[in-house]
């Protein structure tokens, strides 16, 4: 009888800490073709988020000016042309699953797009770096003034930059507060004090976690804080660009006399001069040489960085680049590279966002410009009179999405000698029809008795549509609903 042994307990010594310590990055300035892509981006982004409450869009009478407004008082988005009221809310719903495809359709493109050059962290962050290399340099700069420069003059750079960051945290959170009402007036009120209460919160609240995210926290808030990229490491595949080092051109690395001495005497020396300008140019520390890394935010400064040094040191550049992990291996076995964009991820997700996109564009030109919903009583479902006739009573409400009052006349349909009464708001009768008048972009809610005096079957449930005709256009809207008897 053989009896297994008993498995050997081996014991893992660790040799140093096992948390950390936050390493402070202060990455060099580089010039290329991505930064100026970058700062292309950022001048757009922010010159949209810090001015378009300014702009104007001039929507008539009793409508209010501004291009886009949240006016949560009166349940209102307006986004220039178009207004979203609070029963279309699925707009928005759709807004935002859009905004997920595109954010996968850009992760399966190229990778992190969004975090390297649209998400305001990175946005916000760029703004401030640039900040702390116009008051104290650059970080070659800054070592040289801890041994030369005095206190005071350390004292006043270092006041001075976070006054700045504070400044433009602080515009930050002004700027947001003025998409909630007329931004013009809404200035003029905060300068002088009368702004209210709710805006000077938010503003404090946005101005401090501005300063302290994109001051202070930067490259943690990637790593740590965001969920993103974890989530996108899922959903991409072999075939998605992703700023690479090119193993193959770089290996083995070495300095520029050692890779030169090498390739005299004919043996293997890559292109890599181990200059760490790479590393010096990252805003979140990474290495890119030691493969994809969840800090990484894909932004492409190493790229530049690489680039301006095979130039000065007569290499070819791309060393570092957008490539994709499919085209890493096939050049490690001497294949040519190979670029599939339209493969079956990327083509479901363009076309679910034309699809989806299509679908509100349609919704959008097609809606009505009032609508109509009532809500039939439940308790009780239908009252039977002293004249022996059945009356159901509903809750009604007309919107008018027009900046003029409209008059609207009212119908059913469904019920045999059927008697419509609105309590209230009958502004006249016509046809035989009450005419409610609703006031300008406005919702206005009354109550209707439907009754009849003929014969229904046992428990009947006659389908009934409740129907508004503007009386002066002729638009109509319905709604389907019940008229429920004993």
């Amino acid at each position: 009888m053989n009896v297994a042994s008993k498995p050997e307990t081996v014991e893992t010594e660790i040799d140093g800490p096992l948390y950390e310590s936050r390493r402070k990055i202060y990455p060099i300035a580089v010039h290329g073709t991505f930064r100026r892509i970058k700062w292309t981006l950022l001048i757009i982004t922010l010159g949209i988020y810090y001015l378009l409450p300014f702009v104007r869009w001039d929507r008539g009478p009793n409508a209010p000016s501004q291009a886009v407004l949240v006016d949560l008082a009166n349940g209102r988005f307006y986004f220039f042309f178009i207004e979203i009221w609070p029963q279309e809310i699925y707009y928005v719903t759709g807004l935002l699953i859009l905004a997920a495809l595109v954010l996968f359709l850009m992760n399966a493109v190229a990778g992190r797009l969004w975090c390297g050059y649209l998400c305001p962290q990175t946005v916000w962050t760029d703004l401030f770096q640039v900040i702390e290399r116009m008051v104290e340099g650059d970080p070659r700069q800054r070592r040289e003034k801890l041994k030369t420069a005095s206190r005071a003059q350390r004292a006043f750079e270092a006041a001075a930059k976070h006054f700045l960051w504070i400044m433009v945290a602080w515009w930050t959170g002004g700027a947001w507060v003025l998409y909630f009402a007329d931004a013009p007036t809404l200035t003029m009120q905060l300068l002088k004090g009368e702004g209210p209460a709710v805006a000077y919160l938010w503003i404090g609240i946005l101005t401090f976690t501005t300063y302290v995210l994109a001051g202070h926290m930067r490259e943690q808030v990637c790593t740590y804080m965001c969920p993103w990229p974890r989530i996108q490491a899922a959903l991409t595949d072999e075939y998605a660009l992703n700023v690479t080092y090119r193993y193959d051109r770089g290996e083995p690395r070495g300095s520029l006399k050692k890779t030169e001495a090498l390739k005299r005497e004919g043996l293997p020396a890559g292109d890599c001069v181990d200059c760490h300008q790479c590393v010096a140019a990252c805003p979140t520390g990474v290495d890119i040489r030691l493969g994809s890394q969840l800090a990484c935010i894909q932004c492409g400064l190493c790229i530049d960085a690489c680039d301006t040094v095979m130039k000065k040191v007569g290499r070819p550049t791309a060393l570092i680049a957008y490539d994709t992990e499919m085209n890493v291996e096939r050049r490690s076995k001497g294949l040519a590279p190979i670029t599939k964009i339209l493969r079956a991820r990327t083509v479901l997700y363009a076309a679910l966002i034309a699809v989806i996109g299509g679908i509100m564009v349609y919704s959008l030109a097609a809606r009505g410009t009032e609508s109509v919903s009532v809500l039939h009583d439940r308790n009780p479902l239908f009252v039977q009179l002293s004249d022996g006739s059945i009356r159901n009573a509903y809750t009604m409400r007309i919107v008018n999405k027009q900046p003029m009052p409209r008059r609207f006349a009212v119908a059913v349909e469904g019920v045999p000698q059927a008697r419509l009464e609105v309590a209230g708001g009958v502004s006249a009768v016509e046809n035989g029809h009450p005419v409610i008048e609703v006031g300008p972009d406005q919702t206005y809610e009354l109550r209707v008795l439907l009754s009849t005096h003929a014969k229904l079957p046992a428990e009947a449930s006659l389908g009934i549509t409740f129907s508004i005709t503007d009386v002066a256009g002729g638009q109509t809207s319905t709604v389907f609903d019940h008229f429920k008897g004993p």
